[in-house]
């Protein structure tokens, strides 16, 4: 095959365009056609319309965007809900891969696979496959053992037409279709793995619910576990709720580059014809019901019901972005193999290092250990090392091996008494921060912008110093404030809240209801651990707050936080009603650290971080409830 640098592929993709031209104009002129036919379809004369024909193969050495030891082509096919929508995939084989060779492959689905970059314009001169995932096919030299890598544009992004349809069924079509299709190529075993981070972790999930036979395993790094619990919480919209939609409409809209085939440019300019589609897309974040189709059909968590692909997933419990919300009911009703490494980071990958060369997981190995899992799943090769099936970094930066997560824990379900506060969003409890001489805190500004799951704006403290304080502070003096704490009695040795705390509670009032875990310290610094909102009206509230793995040291006490949105993280619209409290309760699994088993794993950087940012001052208070029994004497 002859070599040609990326300004020479420009001038033949050009050539090509216009031969491509010609020949439309010639077969319309005399006749020739029935019908009207884009530049797209005639891009390539000899295909059928959606069907999967190939661009001739191009190496790193004629393309630098080409990953070393491997050969980039291009390919289209139809989604699977014959809705018309055509997909695009850039395919990276082993270079030198003899003629009949067949290689399973991995498989990443996602909207940033696009030509010209991944959230907006990256600066190439010239096309190429997304660099995305460079970092994977480096960091496990993927393709000298063997294995093809596959990106897949979703609909309405990159190189796909049709409306982009955030994991919608629309979505959902795309994955089945991509999985479909990799396992059908003549260079394909037939076996597909699927790998991928944020949103591209979250397509592996919809892969694993949709349970198809080709679909052999799946990496999903910090994923969202339910659409809806991004956008809102339980009927409280966050920040992003508009933000979400405006990112991906932006990506949709993406220009691709000059020396893009002309196939790929008039998909890419799909959105331009049909304006409609980010209309569409904008009004569906804006479906607050819960229970609506719009977003039972996005709950991945209970499509997981059943299913069994081998699984491999991370998770930050601290980290801002995508959260660990219904993560456990996914890995519940999931019942195949399972592998994790969760612990206290941010939205970062597996392989991810700070500025400074420190892992941000805190944990070697990641490229070796996701290899021996793809490689004991579609080669069928035994691992040569034995990982733990879960390696979790608990809040002291320790970690353990587990055979499941949460693991073996107890139940406890503690009461929490009566109380009442005044949903002001947290004008009450500035008020006192001032009055004790601290300073007279503004209310916190909503962030703003483009925000999607990949990028996410730095948000305000969600646990801010004075606030905090001024509240416990007015409770003491027997007012009623923004909020009111309940405080258990100090724990007399180490324990483990893990899984996912349940709040229970009967309100007279209407409004908003945000609840707060603390570890209190006996020198009263409190590190705020957990949060969730929720609207709530007269009558019973059931709220599940995220998922936590958070160690209580001895002598520490647990506090408990109800009140009004006192953040920036949720756009809330106060009521200035007096909400009573009665009967709340708050369910938690407790375990205990003494029975850790240890394994391999360093201090997670961003602990640290998130410590200086959520630790407050709570004065000093009675124990109302116990966590673990007293010891006999």
């Amino acid at each position: 095959m002859a070599h040609h640098t990326p300004e020479e592929h420009v001038r033949a993709h050009r050539a090509a365009a216009l031969a491509a031209s010609v020949l439309v104009t010639t077969l319309a002129l005399t006749g020739a056609l029935a019908g009207p036919v884009t530049l797209a379809a005639a891009a390539e004369p000899a295909a059928v319309r959606g069907a999967a024909v190939p661009s001739d193969p191009v190496t790193h050495e004629e393309n630098d965007r080409v990953p070393e030891g491997a050969v980039w082509t291009q390919h289209y096919f139809p989604s699977s809900d014959h809705s018309g929508t055509e997909l695009h995939a850039d395919v990276l084989l082993p270079e030198g891969l003899p003629k009949g060779a067949r290689v399973p492959v991995i498989l990443s689905v996602g909207p940033y696979f696009g030509h010209s970059g991944q959230t907006g314009p990256e600066g190439w001169s010239h096309s190429g496959p997304s660099s995305r995932f460079q970092d994977f096919i480096e960091g496990t030299d993927l393709f000298a053992h063997g294995y093809a890598f596959v990106m897949v544009d979703l609909r309405g992004f990159g190189g796909s037409t049709g409306c982009l349809d955030w994991a919608g069924p629309g979505e959902q079509a795309d994955v089945r279709a991509a999985v479909d299709w990799a396992a059908d190529r003549s260079w394909s075993t037939g076996a597909v793995g699927m790998y991928g981070k944020s949103y591209d972790a979250s397509t592996g999930l919809i892969g694993n619910d949709l349970d198809q036979r080709a679909l052999k395993a799946v990496v999903a790094q910090e994923p969202v576990w339910d659409m809806y619990q991004y956008i809102y919480s339980n009927g409280v919209p966050r920040p992003n709720v508009t933000g979400t939609a405006n990112a991906y409409n932006s990506i949709a809209t993406l220009d691709a580059l000059a020396d893009d085939d002309a196939r790929y440019r008039a998909n890419a300019a799909y959105e331009q014809a049909h304006p409609e589609c980010l209309t569409q897309n904008a009004a569906g974040y804006r479906t607050v019901d819960q229970r609506s189709s719009y977003w039972t059909s996005r709950d991945l968590a209970r499509k997981a019901k059943g299913t069994d692909t081998p699984l491999f997933v991370t998770q930050g419990f601290i980290e801002n972005n995508t959260k660990p919300e219904e993560m456990e009911e996914y890995l519940d009703n999931h019942k195949g193999p399972e592998r994790g490494w969760l612990g206290q980071w941010e939205h970062v990958r597996g392989g991810d290092r700070t500025s400074d060369g420190r892992l941000s997981m805190g944990r070697e190995g990641w490229y070796d250990e996701t290899l021996s899992f793809y490689d004991q799943y579609l080669k069928g090769k035994r691992p040569t090392v034995s990982y733990p099936a879960y390696s979790v970094e608990d809040s002291t930066g320790t970690w353990r091996a587990q055979r499941t997560w949460p693991g073996e824990s107890r139940p406890v379900n503690v009461a929490l008494g009566s109380g009442a506060y005044v949903d002001d969003g947290g004008a009450s409890a500035r008020g006192a921060a001032a009055e004790d001489g601290g300073p007279a805190l503004r209310p916190f500004a909503q962030p703003t912008g483009e925000w999607d799951l990949e990028n996410a704006p730095s948000l305000d403290p969600a646990a801010p110093k004075t606030l905090a304080a001024g509240a416990a502070g007015l409770q003491a003096a027997g007012e009623v404030t923004s909020s009111f704490f309940v405080r258990s009695e100090p724990v007399t040795r180490a324990v483990r809240v893990t899984g996912t705390p349940r709040l229970s509670l009967t309100a007279k009032g209407g409004g908003n209801a945000m609840v707060k875990l603390y570890d209190v310290g006996p020198d009263g610094k409190a590190v705020m651990f957990d949060e969730q909102v929720s609207l709530v009206d007269t009558g019973r509230l059931t709220v599940d707050l995220k998922a936590t793995d958070w160690t209580l040291a001895a002598g520490h006490a647990l506090a408990v936080e109800i009140g009004s949105i006192q953040t920036g993280s949720w756009r809330d619209t106060p009521s200035g009603e007096t909400i009573t409290v009665k009967g709340a309760r708050l369910a938690l699994a407790l375990a205990d650290p003494a029975n850790d088993i240890a394994t391999a794993g360093a201090r997670s950087p961003f602990l640290d971080t998130y410590l200086r940012q959520y630790t407050v001052q709570l004065p000093s208070a009675e124990g109302s409830f116990r966590l673990t029994p007293r010891r006999s004497r």
